[in-house]
């Protein structure tokens, strides 16, 4: 009987699940900010996607400068700030394209070729967009990224009911 039970509830739950799963009342659809369309033409991505209530970002790349003969310029302090500022805007404005603002970001994640060195910076520039109630956040040590100047990658979650 406790199997019959246990069996009647797995079943209901699954045909639940899977009547969501189905559900095509909330498309997806792609959020391409004025500037991008050259890169996702040859890229084929989309900066942001907006599933239902929720927007995921892609990836934007922190990356050193480079001089006139495209040396990378040092991991200064200076030049780490800099790179994550830009990057920080960057999101900002695709996720202004997408009707939304670092206030509905609930989940970050972050990519990093040197953790130890870069992270106190990355820190100092995420409170100057990131306030309470803080996203998750999960920072992550990599090998490399692209392009070449790529030291850090940065990507985000938002909450955002349509």
């Amino acid at each position: 009987m406790f199997k019959t039970a246990l069996f009647s509830i797995l079943s209901l739950n699954l045909t639940a699940c899977a009547a969501t799963a189905t559900d095509n009342s909330a498309p997806i659809v792609a959020i391409v900010p004025e500037g991008f369309e050259s890169v996702v033409s040859q890229l084929h991505y989309s900066p942001a996607v907006r599933a239902g209530d929720f927007i995921y970002l892609a990836g934007v790349v922190a990356g050193l400068p480079q001089d006139e003969q495209g040396n990378l310029v040092p991991a200064s302090d200076e030049n780490l700030e800099r790179s994550f500022d830009n990057a920080f805007q960057a999101i900002a404005y695709v996720l202004a394209a997408a009707g939304a603002s670092w206030d509905d970001v609930v989940d970050m994640t972050s990519y990093h070729t040197d953790l130890p060195g870069q992270i106190g910076v990355m820190a100092r520039v995420k409170d100057r967009y990131v306030t309470e109630p803080y996203p998750a956040w999960t920072a992550i040590d990599i090998d490399r990224l692209f392009p070449d100047n790529g030291i850090a990658e940065i990507k985000v979650v938002v909450y955002a009911p349509q």
